[in-house]
């Protein structure tokens, strides 16, 4: 039965009871606001066809229940096409599992330890293409075998020997040429340092095997994005994805997925960070909307609005519990949903295998999330539209303007001032207080 109050979700994702200082979820299951799976199955034709525009209002009113969460934002996130059927949506499931087990393939024949359960923290490779013969890099890649073992094999290299069994333990790992596995394989232990500290409080990551399945998705989408490969926050972003959905492949596309979204954020030049644009579009959003704070921050030296770097990279994933930062997500991705999604991400030779007489239909506007339609009448083109992330800094900010300008003297205490927030933001509220932000940033931009 629905609680009138709400049904709590911490239940859905457990912290370790040692963890008694992580912030409680806000988020509640509220009947008649809250997709719940009766209301899901119900937006299906007995074909499988999706009535996505009755699917977003009831995600922006309350969420999604944790139940049926993952399958639902593989529609959010451009996975799933809300116009293809069951039977179409299964054989592309099916094609994507396949490509993500080749990917992973073409990994493990470049390293071993990819699908093997196992994960490094400790690099195994020089920037020349030399592997590490250390000892504790060895046990580490080698933990059954024991740091006895592994030292005594690792002196055995040195002794002269005739069998050919111990020809074979002293030769030396080959040294790699090719810059692009010498590249991927220089992160492979920065991404095992990130994920041994990500999501660390839930229950979900004290089983090694989940916290290699999170490595392993990471190393494959490092291989596979050479452009970007693999940067600090990449694990905040993909851990929902190992929790939320049980296959792999399905993470793994999920979190590709998201990536056409935020790549743009982890582009790195020798001069700039990519999020580096977002931050210069929300200082123009805030000096727009609260000039006064704005020319505050500058005269503290944060013009460059630096200080909300974290919250653009990780999606506030740092700002707010983990249940409520999914409730955040989702919230977001329905309110910026573009029909078009699908059709966007998927590759030209996928999207011609529907039938040849399939010619797309006109999208009506409510198949558009709330903030998609303010950009369409004001006749923004998507691509040059602010992401709804700007305006969710700018409501934090707006929420905290009075604190900022009376007790800020320094950047450190901007710092502190947003640092203290975390886990006291209201999601439904934040996005609430972006969307009127975004409508009265669009009014006044044209003025000016």
């Amino acid at each position: 039965m629905w609680n009138t109050a709400g049904e709590s979700t911490e239940s859905y994702y457990e912290v370790r009871p040692e963890c008694g200082d992580v912030p409680k979820t806000r988020f509640k299951i509220k009947a008649g606001k809250t997709l719940s799976a009766r209301r899901w199955q119900s937006a299906f034709t007995p074909e499988g066809y999706l009535d996505i525009a009755k699917t977003l209002g009831r995600i922006q009113r309350g969420g999604i229940h944790p139940s049926i969460r993952g399958e639902v934002w593989e529609f959010l996130l451009g996975c799933c096409d809300p116009e293809s059927t069951y039977e179409e949506r299964d054989q592309l499931r099916q094609r994507r599992r396949q490509q993500y087990a080749k990917w992973k393939e073409e990994c493990q024949e470049m390293d071993s330890l990819v699908g093997s359960g196992r994960i490094i923290t400790a690099p195994i490779i020089t920037e020349d293409g030399e592997p590490i013969q250390d000892p504790l890099v060895l046990l580490e890649a080698n933990p059954d075998k024991g740091l006895a073992s592994t030292m005594q094999q690792n002196e055995q290299s040195d002794v002269p020997s005739t069998t050919e069994h111990q020809e074979k333990v002293k030769e030396p790992a080959p040294r790699i040429h090719d810059k692009k596995i010498i590249q991927w394989k220089l992160v492979l232990h920065q991404i095992g340092l990130d994920v041994v500290r990500t999501d660390r409080t839930l229950v979900f990551y004290e089983k090694r095997e989940n916290l290699s399945k999170l490595w392993d998705i990471l190393a494959v989408y490092a291989w596979i994005d050479k452009d970007v490969g693999y940067c600090q926050g990449m694990s905040d972003l993909c851990s929902p994805m190992i929790i939320l959905l049980d296959d792999e492949g399905d993470a793994f596309w999920c979190f590709e997925r998201l990536m056409r979204r935020l790549r743009g954020n982890f582009r790195c030049t020798e001069s700039s960070v990519g999020v580096e644009s977002q931050l210069t579009s929300l200082a123009s959003v805030t000096q727009i909307l609260d000039p006064k704070l704005h020319q505050h921050l500058e005269t503290l030296g944060g013009g460059d609005y630096l200080f909300a770097f974290r919250m653009l990279m990780v999606l506030f994933r740092r700002e707010f519990s983990f249940g409520d930062s999914l409730y955040l997500w989702e919230m977001m991705w329905a309110l910026e949903y573009d029909p078009e999604l699908f059709s966007i991400y998927e590759e030209a030779e996928a999207a011609s295998e529907k039938n040849e007489g399939y010619k797309g239909k006109v999208k009506s506007s409510r198949q558009f999330g709330k903030y998609e339609r303010e950009n369409m009448k004001n006749g923004n083109n998507p691509e040059e539209s602010l992401p709804i992330s700007v305006f969710l800094v700018a409501s934090v900010l707006k929420a905290m303007s009075t604190k900022l300008l009376t007790e800020a003297r320094g950047l450190d205490d901007v710092v502190k001032i947003l640092n203290d927030v975390s886990g006291s933001i209201d999601a439904k509220k934040a996005c609430t207080g972006a969307m009127k932000l975004h409508k009265k940033y669009l009014k006044k931009a044209k003025k000016v």
